[in-house]
Formats: C-alpha cells, sequence, structure tokens
C-alpha cells in the first residue's frame, strides 16, 4: 500500500488519502485525488469509526502532509499517531502547526462521530509528549460512544464545502463587523481574534506580505515547499498530497519545461517571479483578518487551537467568505524571529501563543483563473 495514497490504517481498513478540492478545468480534473471529498460519508463505510474518518482526513493541515496514523485494532476506539515521515523540519521545527493539522482532524471526526449519533471520549497524548517535538507515541485515543440524543454540530453543514482560498479577495467588498462576530464565537477552547479595521487591515498585509518574502528568500525554508509541489493531474493523482498545481495552464506549462521546481527555486526566472506576484496578490487583497491565541504553548494546547481553527474555517464558510490561513510570521527559525516578535507583540502583549493567523474576504469575479484552493498549508501554499 502506497502511503501517499491511502490513510494508514492498523487494525484493518482503507481510506483514500485526501487532496484538496476547488475549482477545476473539466480536461484536468484530478478526479483521483478528489475521490475523497465525493466519498465523505459513504454508506460503504459500515464501521461509525471508518465513517468519521473518511469527513476527518479532508481536515486542513501543514503543507497537505496528511500526517496521520489510525490505529483501529480495538473494537470501540481510535488511537491516533504522527507520521513521523511527514514532519517539515525547516519551516515547523518544532511540530507545531502539524500539531494543530492534527487538531484540525480531531475536531472533524469529532464532528462527524455527532452527527452520526455518537459522542467522542478523547484522551490526549497517554503516554506523555515531547515540546521539542512529535514522536511514535500516540497522539489521542478517542473512544465512540453511541447517544441517541447527540446532535450535529451547527457548522456540521458546511464541512465539505470548506476550503482554504488561494485567490485575490474583492477589494470592493467590505466584511461586515457583524459577521466578524459571528465568526469568531465559533471558538471553544482557544482565544479567536480578528478586526476588519481598515488601519489594521494594511498592517497585517504589509506584515504578512513581508514575512512571506522572508519564507521564500530563505532557500532551505522555500525549498521544502518545493519538493513537495505536484505539477498536472498525473502528479497530484500519483501524490494526493503536498502542494498541488491543476489545469491546462500548469500542464501546459510542465509540458514546455517552464513549470518546473527547479525554475520555482531560481530567483532569475519568470517562474520564480510570478510566483511571486500571485502569492502576493492574496496577502495584498486581504479585506479582514484573524488569529488564535493560546494561553499556553502545550501539545494540549496547540490541539485546541486545531479544533478552533477548522471551527473558525467553517464559520467563515457559512458567512460567505473566503479564509486563507498566513502562518509565516509565527514560525520558528531564525529568519523569521522578527516578525514573530512583532506578531506576538501586536496579538498577545501580555503573554501567551499566536498560534494562527488568516486572512480573510469575499471571492473575486475579477480573477477566474482555474486555480485550485487546496489546503496545502494550515500556513500557505
Amino acid at each position: 500500500m502506497n502511503r501517499r495514497k491511502f490513510m494508514k490504517i492498523a487494525g484493518g481498513g482503507v481510506i483514500l488519502a485526501a487532496a484538496g478540492a476547488g475549482a477545476f478545468a473539466v480536461t484536468r480534473t484530478p478526479t483521483k485525488a478528489l475521490e475523497p471529498w465525493t466519498l465523505a460519508g459513504s454508506t460503504r463505510y459500515a464501521d461509525p469509526r471508518m465513517h468519521a474518518l473518511s469527513y476527518a482526513i479532508l481536515a486542513p493541515n501543514p503543507h497537505n502532509r496528511q500526517p496521520w496514523i489510525v490505529d483501529l485494532t480495538s473494537d470501540d476506539g481510535v488511537t491516533l499517531f504522527f507520521d513521523t515521515d511527514k514532519q517539515l523540519e525547516h519551516t515547523d521545527p518544532f511540530d507545531r502547526q502539524l500539531t494543530i493539522g492534527l487538531g484540525c482532524f480531531l475536531e472533524l471526526m469529532r464532528m462527524a462521530a455527532n452527527a452520526s449519533g455518537f459522542d467522542v471520549e478523547t484522551t490526549l497524548f497517554p503516554e506523555g509528549d515531547d515540546p521539542n517535538g512529535l514522536d511514535h507515541r500516540p497522539v489521542a485515543h478517542a473512544r465512540f460512544v453511541r447517544n441517541p440524543e447527540t446532535q450535529a454540530d451547527p457548522l456540521w453543514s458546511h464541512v465539505l464545502d470548506r476550503r482554504s482560498d488561494k485567490t485575490p479577495f474583492d477589494t470592493t467588498r467590505l466584511v461586515p463587523a457583524d459577521a466578524l462576530e459571528r465568526i469568531q464565537a465559533s471558538a471553544r477552547q482557544s482565544r479567536l481574534g480578528g478586526s476588519v479595521d481598515p488601519g489594521d487591515i494594511t498592517f497585517w498585509r504589509e506584515l504578512s506580505s513581508k514575512a512571506l518574502m522572508i519564507e521564500i528568500e530563505t532557500p532551505h525554508t522555500y525549498q521544502e515547499s518545493i519538493d513537495l509541489f505536484r505539477i498536472g493531474k498525473s502528479e497530484i493523482n500519483a501524490n494526493p498530497d503536498g502542494i498541488s498545481f491543476p489545469g491546462p495552464l500548469f500542464e501546459a506549462l510542465a509540458a514546455f519545461g517552464v513549470m518546473t521546481r527547479e525554475a520555482a527555486a531560481d530567483p532569475t526566472t519568470t517562474t520564480y517571479q510570478e510566483g511571486i506576484n500571485i502569492v502576493l496578490q492574496n496577502t495584498e487583497t486581504a479585506m479582514g483578518h484573524l488569529w488564535m491565541v493560546t494561553d499556553g504553548n502545550s501539545r494540549a494546547d496547540q490541539i485546541a487551537a486545531g479544533a478552533d481553527w477548522l471551527r473558525a474555517n467553517l464559520a467563515c464558510t457559512a458567512e460567505g467568505l473566503g479564509f486563507q490561513p498566513l502562518s509565516q510570521a509565527l514560525q520558528e527559525y531564525p529568519e523569521m524571529s522578527a516578525f514573530y516578535d512583532e506578531t506576538h507583540a501586536r496579538l498577545a502583549p501580555e503573554g501567551g501563543t499566536v498560534q494562527m493567523l488568516a486572512r480573510i474576504g469575499y471571492g473575486s469575479a475579477k480573477d477566474p483563473s482555474p486555480r485550485w484552493p487546496i489546503d496545502a498549508k494550515i500556513g500557505q501554499t
């Protein structure tokens, strides 16, 4: 079994690995990579745990690494492990973002179980954890308990519509303050902050753009992304993880040798420069920002942040808003330290850890290009 194509399960069963979903040109749709989005909740999963997991694998996670291994050997439980082969040593040296992704996974699993009439009793890190990195010890053990009175979460109906939107937003449409308030109310365990104030928008546009450039201009952090590029339908279907570039445009650029990993890494090429222009169009069209702060930075805090971050994304979906995480300024490597400190000074002046930052806004009709807004990273594609 190719672990890039299937969720790794001990104890029986197979669930296809999840690629993201979005708008495609018909002739270049990587249909195999999209199957998990159409199979989620399929009646072929008679086991309620498999049913819930078929949704959980659609959770956002860093670089779409899908860093989960699940053990189903007990009769009513799910034990979640971290796949140590999926670490991002340069941009996520302590596995903080990957842990947040596991928190998204657990929350989506819980929501799916609740919608099917099951409560989920979860014990985090039953054998302990290491603040310096995840290892082979279990991340969580979850027990499924049938409860006819359990109801679906109010955000459940938006699960299959949720996306991380990697397109420019419409700068002529303001995000209403009452929509922001409803989104902030979705968090249950962490402090979800946000602003649609023009001055704050200008500040965060500039800081997130500068932080993004630090990641791109630091060779080893940018190469980490380039190594996970999936260019065109064949590569995406073969490995439905990482950072995907689908559609006729990228197929043609790849065929003519324009869109290559080597060109993307070379600052002298048009491919490199155009890539920068595209991602800066995103940061510079933000029409509001959200951020997640936890009092501590334990593994449990990071799992809680992931649960609430998924909920914030779903709440934006419910409001018709695009949502794109921007993690660069929060990454813990030396070249980013100035922006990390500035972000914390502004968003957590009395202490705590800023776990996540995102831009929000309405989709732009001015940009009809067939991009694929996959969940390539809890931070940024």
